[in-house]
């Protein structure tokens, strides 16, 4: 019986019908097929249902399928056998896959892939649960034993990675000792793609954290007055997020006298709090990473957070079912 590509789950039907429905009757306009190379996975995987021409279209276009991303929702219910039916449509000539979240692809259906494709050099796995360390060590020996095309290697968010699995894995790339403490820029990972940053980041972006000796990311303190630490291993202050508490604006390193307290719950310095807008209500600000959620006033005097705003709409309507039943009483 064969397997099925995505999980058969009754809400996952979805996209098994996405790669498997047979597309209708009718030719598209031309333009559609300049968009192609400008959809995602997902989009790309819908119109290719859409009539035979675009089916052809996208099953034909070895150049559509050389750089594969493949994120949320897509990526929770994608199994073994639909990730080697998409990967096969490189001919072997896959430059960069990218597994946002798979959860549910195993070492031996990623590595099944990597046989059919040896020439990747973009590896970006984060949060891949289901793989383990002993998996990436023997992917990655795959990718470098016969040519050294893996460049870059993204590993946040995995279980069971040791410090012997990155010393491998570091030894498979031929990183030197003297650049494994390159600085890595705190911003990309939490704000940005990481993809974006491949060309000038680090081969690899977790490392054994110098505070707790865990393999996490581990991040250079970007202030100018942190510089002097790094002469003093045991005052600096380079390390991964739960030993080293960091700004979300700057990225520089808190002490915890200065915190600053928000609306979003990120950990502020105090020059980064004093420098946002603040809640006309609480007196608290929002990090521009959630800058999104303020309630502006219509007097384009300054804004509301979402929790001021709940708990005022929940005050009026008390206050105002109360005035009524006040009014009703009287009667």
């Amino acid at each position: 019986m064969e397997s099925p590509l995505f999980d058969d789950k009754e809400e996952n039907h979805e996209f098994g019908s996405l790669y498997d429905s047979q597309p209708e009757e009718g030719e598209p306009h031309e333009a559609l097929f300049f968009v192609l190379a400008y959809l995602q996975l997902r989009e790309r995987l819908s119109v290719r249902v859409v009539c035979k021409s675009l089916r052809d279209a996208v099953d034909n276009d070895v150049l559509l399928w050389l750089d594969i991303f493949i994120e949320p929702p897509l990526s929770y219910r994608l199994l073994n056998d639909a990730l080697f039916k998409i990967t096969s449509k490189a001919h072997g000539r896959l430059r960069t896959l990218s597994l946002k979240r798979c959860v549910k692809i195993t070492d031996d259906g990623l590595q099944r892939v990597i046989e059919n494709n040896p020439h990747i050099n973009k590896l970006y796995v984060p949060a891949c649960t289901t793989l383990t360390g002993n998996g990436i060590v023997t992917i990655v020996k795959m990718l470098t034993d016969h040519s050294q095309d893996l460049k870059h290697l993204r590993l946040h968010g995995m279980y069971g990675i040791t410090k012997q699995h990155i010393e491998t894995i570091l030894s498979c790339l031929k990183v030197q000792k003297e650049d494994q403490k390159q600085s890595i820029l705190f911003f990309y990972h939490r704000r940005f793609s990481p993809l974006i940053h491949w060309d000038t980041a680090h081969p690899i972006d977790v490392g054994v954290c110098p505070k707790c000796s865990d393999v996490r990311q581990v991040f250079d303190c970007p202030r100018d007055s942190c510089k002097w630490k790094k002469e003093h291993p045991l005052l600096e202050c380079r390390g991964c997020f739960p030993c080293v508490p960091r700004c979300e604006e700057c990225g520089g390193c808190i002490d915890w006298d200065e915190l600053g307290e928000t609306v979003c719950m990120d950990i502020l310095c105090s020059d980064c709090w004093l420098r946002l807008p603040k809640c006309n209500l609480c007196n608290r600000p929002y990090c521009n990473l959630h800058a999104d959620h303020r309630t502006f006033l219509s007097d384009n005097t300054g804004f509301i957070c979402a929790s001021c705003h709940i708990s005022s709409t929940r005050n009026l309507d008390w206050w105002s079912s109360g005035l009524e039943e006040y009014m009703i009483g009287d009667y």
